[in-house]
Order: structure tokens, then C-alpha cells, then sequence
């Protein structure tokens, strides 16, 4: 959700805990060794975030792949569409 100032309106991006934060972090190569530091240090950043909610519903939305954001990774966020896409199955056989 946006929130207004004045004529101008702030984004949930513009107020991001990433926002000065090298970006690379949340792009880590791999699942495994070093890497996994890497990715536990990405959500702790999410994890002091005050928008990661809406960062991961546009992750969701859009279908973005790579990175981490809202605090999941790839493969959560994998997890997560193809939950969310059973359950909408589900709701439409049982309403049908």
C-alpha cells in the first residue's frame, strides 16, 4: 500500500531496509556452504523490514525468480505460488 505526502506518493520500495544495502546480498549463487551465510544475512535485513510484506506480495505478483525478497527465497517463494495455486484449485472444485 502507498501512503501520501503531500502531492508526492511514497512507495513501500522507498522505505525498504535494503535500500542502502549492496544489492548483490540478495542475489546469492547457490544453496549451500558460504552461501547460506549470505542468504541468512539478506533476511535479516527483511527481518527489520517495515515493508517486507509488500515486497513479497510483488514478488508473488510478478513472478520475480531470482533474488531474495520479503524475505524468501527462490525456492520459498516457489513453495509458496504453488501452495497458494492448490488452494485456489481446491476452492474452485469445492465451490464447483
Amino acid at each position: 500500500m502507498d501512503s501520501e505526502r503531500g502531492d508526492h506518493v511514497i512507495y513501500w520500495s522507498e522505505r525498504a531496509a535494503c535500500l542502502h544495502v549492496d544489492p548483490d546480498l540478495f542475489f546469492p549463487i547457490g544453496n549451500y556452504g558460504p552461501t547460506l551465510e549470505q542468504i541468512d544475512e539478506a533476511k535479516a535485513v527483511c527481518g527489520r523490514c517495515p515493508v517486507v510484506e509488500q515486497c513479497l506480495d510483488w514478488a508473488l505478483r510478478v513472478g520475480q525468480v531470482e533474488g531474495i525478497w520479503g524475505g524468501m527465497t527462490e525456492s520459498e517463494r516457489r513453495a509458496t505460488r504453488r501452495r497458494e495455486d492448490r488452494q485456489a484449485k481446491d476452492t474452485v472444485t469445492t465451490s464447483a
